[in-house]
């Protein structure tokens, strides 16, 4: 059994360019060492001729088409039968090009199934030429190793040397599609599967078995084990395609538990209404800073802000327009600090404000700008003669132990804002 190449991916015309001069390349390359190979020993050299070629390049074609989507790229078919049986009946060198013919012929039929031309050509020259460099390195290192063409009998030896040829086809293979999940900017490790590597080695076996039958058995007999073969390879299929369509569906249960799992999360550290971190989240964050300037000598600058005269908004115009206010305030917070800066609601109409490796002078500079902001916003839509100010009170981290303690300090400096007429910034 063996793996198509996968067949789509963001940035499709740049990698399609980059597959198909690789699948081109693998292609000719796969060609010619079959050719070299064949010139020593010539086509046919087994003594099968076109007839039994033939039927295992339909057999090779029936084989792929039994086939199944790999849990995370491309399809997953059985192949391998037909790929050990012609190994050990026609030698590598023939079962090469007969199966690289298959591989270069199935992938065409998907063009009735909408698949795009440039797409199937890319398929069927990559299959083509991986499928003849598996069979064909993996069946001389067979030979090699003293391996018997045909197979008539087994013992521990050579099963030992089958075992090895299925096990060097799989490793070239994974070799192969791994590269081209490489070229495509895709995680090799994608390529393996313990459910597909399970199929795969049963596969090889059932080749050998198929390999021995052909060699040693009437044709009857043989004709008779390829059909009950085929019954399985499709009743494996069946169960294969059900297995992933349960997966899929697994998968896709798992992702909606994850989103309302991380959706539950923010419900607990953030406020639903301006979207910014709450005071659980708020007090646990400063903590963590506090901690961090005492071990690491850091600084860091807190500030405390208050929307002023918020009770009038709400008493006046509507708890709904306060809503709106708070919302729009937020926004202003939010998009006047850095990235690196927290900003959260704390509570009612009051905002804290953290800024890391930060000196108080340059929190207020700041702080100055976000109070002008909010000060300065159009709030005509709300009403003609509204507007909004925010007070700001601040105080920096230095060598406290506690973050109760900064949050105290700017308090009180929020407070004498407040005292000294509102819309201001107190930092001393």
């Amino acid at each position: 059994m063996s793996r198509s190449a996968p067949t789509a991916r963001p940035d499709e015309d740049r990698l399609w360019r980059l597959d198909l001069v690789y699948s081109i390349v693998l292609l000719v390359a796969a060609v010619s060492a079959v050719a070299l190979a064949a010139a020593d020993t010539g086509l046919f050299a087994r003594g099968h001729g076109p007839g039994t070629a033939g039927f295992f390049i339909v057999f090779g074609l029936f084989a792929i088409a039994t086939g199944f989507p790999h849990p995370v790229f491309g399809h997953v078919s059985f192949d391998r039968v037909a790929q050990v049986t012609s190994i050990l009946v026609l030698g590598p060198v023939d079962a090469a090009w007969v199966n690289g013919l298959a591989s270069l012929i199935y992938p065409w039929q998907r063009l009735r199934l909408g698949v795009s031309l440039r797409l199937v050509v890319t398929a069927s020259l990559h299959n083509a030429g991986l499928m003849m460099f598996v069979i064909l390195g993996s069946g001389l290192l067979y030979e090699y190793l003293g391996g018997a063409i045909p197979v008539t009998t087994l013992d521990l030896g050579a099963g030992l040397l089958l075992l090895a040829l299925v096990t060097s086809m799989q490793v070239i293979n994974d070799a192969g599609m791994m590269f081209m999940l490489y070229l495509r900017n895709m995680d090799p490790r994608q390529v393996f599967n313990r459910f597909t590597t399970v199929v795969e080695y049963v596969s090889g076996a059932a080749g050998i078995v198929l390999a021995v039958a052909f060699s040693s058995q009437t044709l009857s007999y043989f004709v008779l084990l390829v059909l009950v073969l085929a019954a399985g390879m499709l009743v494996i299929m069946k169960y294969a395609l059900m297995r992933v369509r349960l997966e899929k569906l697994v998968d896709a249960r798992t992702e909606e538990l994850r989103i309302q799992a991380e959706e539950f999360e923010r419900q607990a550290t953030h406020d639903k209404l301006t979207g910014l971190p709450n005071r659980r989240h708020a007090d646990s964050y400063l903590q963590q800073q506090v901690d961090l300037a005492q071990r690491k000598n850091r600084r860091g600058a807190l500030a405390l802000a208050d929307i002023d005269h918020f009770k009038r908004i709400n008493d006046g115009y509507s708890h709904a327009i306060g809503d709106q206010v708070l919302e729009r305030v937020a926004q202003i917070l939010s998009d006047g600090c850095r990235g690196t800066d927290f900003v959260a609601r704390y509570g009612g109409e009051e905002f804290l404000l953290y800024f890391p490796d930060t000196g108080v002078d340059r929190a207020a500079q700041v702080c100055s700008e976000l109070r002008k902001a909010v000060q300065q916003s159009d709030w005509t839509d709300i009403a003609p003669d509204f507007d909004v100010t925010i007070s700001f009170g601040l105080a920096e981290i230095r060598n406290a132990k506690h973050s109760r303690s900064i949050l105290d300090e700017a308090d009180m400096r929020l407070y004498r804002a407040k005292r000294a007429g509102r819309n201001r910034v107190i930092a001393a």
